[in-house]
């Protein structure tokens, strides 16, 4: 198969090319018209699949849900906005709910599923601050115990790739240490660390930050606090909810001045009101939750945010139109630098040869043409 597109992203532009695809990889990269293409699509634009790092659920389903089905129909569905990876994403709760949800998502990865790629998960909580809860159950937040996490890594059969933790919590650092000993990617959230113990979390092995701005100490000239240390430590990672409305864009653009075009991630923190009809039911972590006219989740009866109902392609718009994010930065944010976060990056992230054959088609309005989850079409 061969496809091709005056606008495909090489080499952090646009270039007229073909793409020649075989199986799941991308074999060979050739100039536009150079073989018969089975697809021309003209001036829409040829993008790697997006890497949604930050996800609770979509179509009805939650991470905590642990229902075999309700993960499968979300990622078979999930590339209709573009994104080809995915960290299902837990939330706080009891043990044995989240004991279940990680043990569903290594079920599901062994027995097989169509879609987008499961890259492991992303366990958010239960180790976070009170204060900086957001919408996290109160009553089922821990104190981190690397014996308990270890519980919970054995059930996800080591699938836990990701961790959201408040580190001021985290005694000495030793669970954050021994996730960085044992390939689990730190990030620090819900927090209300100060900036000097931030930068001891990152002395003990905390790579990346959670959707920067919320959920942590806010940045002031005297005390910087989470989000000044996000800023200033130029050499973590840091997610980002691109909705406009976790964030003003002008604090969007302000934080991708600051990280560049190779630390700043775009993620969705979606929940499961996401495509599905307005109105409706819904529970984050076994509280009530609404959806406003704006998109945004809040804890019912409260104007406390819970989450959103994002969509990737949407985002990467809304970074480019209105927070005059540079395009080069806003596509890394979707694509390159959360395979980096993952180590990944050796077959995710770009179009080049030998990599994922993992695409996305834009038209100028930045909806989804089509598609490609390893090789295999998937149209609106």
């Amino acid at each position: 198969m061969i496809i091709q597109s005056k606008k495909v992203w090489i080499g952090g532009q646009f270039m007229p090319a073909q793409i020649e695809i075989s199986e799941d990889k991308i074999q060979r990269i050739y100039a536009y018209g150079e073989k018969p293409a089975e697809e021309d699509y003209g001036e829409r634009a040829i993008l790697p699949g997006f890497i949604d790092i930050h996800t609770h659920g979509s179509y009805g389903f939650d991470t905590n849900d642990g229902e075999p089905s309700g993960l499968r129909n979300w990622m078979e569905r999930i590339p209709e906005e573009g994104v080809t990876s995915v960290l299902p994403t837990t939330v706080t709760q009891m043990p044995d709910v989240l004991t279940k949800a990680v043990a569903n998502v290594a079920a599901v990865i062994e027995e097989g599923y169509k879609g987008a790629e499961i890259l492991g998960i992303h366990f958010e909580g239960p180790y976070l601050d009170m204060a900086y809860k957001g919408a996290q159950p109160p009553e089922a937040i821990a104190k981190p115990s690397v014996e308990q996490f270890k519980m919970y890594q054995d059930a996800a059969k080591g699938w836990i790739k990701y961790m959201t933790i408040s580190p001021e919590h985290d005694e000495d650092f030793e669970l954050i240490r021994y996730c960085a000993e044992h390939g689990v990617v730190v990030s620090m959230g819900h927090s209300s660390a100060t900036y000097e113990e931030a930068l001891m979390a990152v002395a003990n092995g905390a790579t990346s930050m959670t959707h920067v701005y919320n959920g942590m100490t806010p940045l002031h000239h005297r005390n910087p606090g989470l989000v000044g240390a996000a800023l200033r430590i130029r050499d973590i990672y840091g997610e980002i909810i691109g909705d406009g409305h976790h964030s003003h864009v002008g604090a969007l653009n302000l934080f991708f001045q600051s990280k560049g075009r190779e630390r700043g991630i775009l993620i969705t923190d979606s929940l499961r009101a996401k495509h599905c009809p307005p109105g409706g039911n819904y529970q984050l972590g076994g509280h009530d939750i609404e959806i406003g006219e704006d998109g945004l989740a809040r804890l019912k009866g409260t104007d406390t945010i819970a989450g959103s109902t994002l969509q990737m392609n949407q985002g990467l718009r809304i970074l480019i139109e209105e927070a005059g994010v540079p395009v080069d930065t806003a596509i890394n944010a979707c694509t390159l630098n959360p395979a980096r976060c993952l180590g990944v990056d050796d077959r995710k992230g770009k179009i080049c040869a030998g990599y994922d054959a993992d695409l996305v088609v834009l038209d100028k309005d930045y909806r989804v043409v089509q598609t490609w989850c390893r090789g295999k079409s998937f149209r609106k």
